[in-house]
């Protein structure tokens, strides 16, 4: 059995994220969000730097073995550019992302800005807000499976 992407699409990684790190080029600034997380989740640095966009980008990207990553919603995506790509250059995903950080859960909640540059798009910065999160046992879980957290993914 395939497992599901992270970036919660319900499809397998290789038919989701999984072409973009192997480097298929994300047509939208969606799909380059949705497998940037995905890249966070499997601690690919390497992928992360590569679609930062070079006036922003770090020297370097250590991954953070204490982190675990567990769902991922689009809130907004601005502007549509499905519906008008030859309008948008510049494009802003806003997202939540839940993770799990030394047993204790956060979500960040974050507005990306994107730029389509040298015929591919580029993460540029965002604006993110992190809160920890005080789940109970009997709260639906945060990777979206629908099941209560002391089921799914409370370790």
């Amino acid at each position: 059995m395939k497992k599901s992407c992270p970036c919660g699409t319900g499809l397998s990684t290789e038919v989701c994220c999984g072409r973009y790190h192997h480097g298929e080029t994300a047509p939208t600034p969606e799909a380059l969000m949705r497998s940037r997380y995905s890249a966070f989740a499997f601690g690919l640095t390497d992928y992360l730097l590569a679609t930062w966009h070079i006036s922003t980008r770090p020297d370097e990207l250590l991954p953070d073995p204490h982190t675990q990553w567990k769902g991922l919603s689009i809130i907004k995506e601005i502007p549509d550019v499905q519906k008008a790509p030859s309008q948008a250059n510049t494009g802003y995903i806003h997202f939540r992302a839940y993770f799990k950080e030394r047993a204790r859960w956060h979500r960040l909640e974050e507005n990306s800005r994107f730029v389509f540059e040298g015929c591919r798009w580029w993460y540029i910065d965002g604006t993110p807000e992190v809160m920890r999160l005080k789940p109970r046992r009997n709260d639906p879980c945060f990777c979206g499976s629908g099941r209560k957290l002391k089921l799914c993914c409370k370790e």
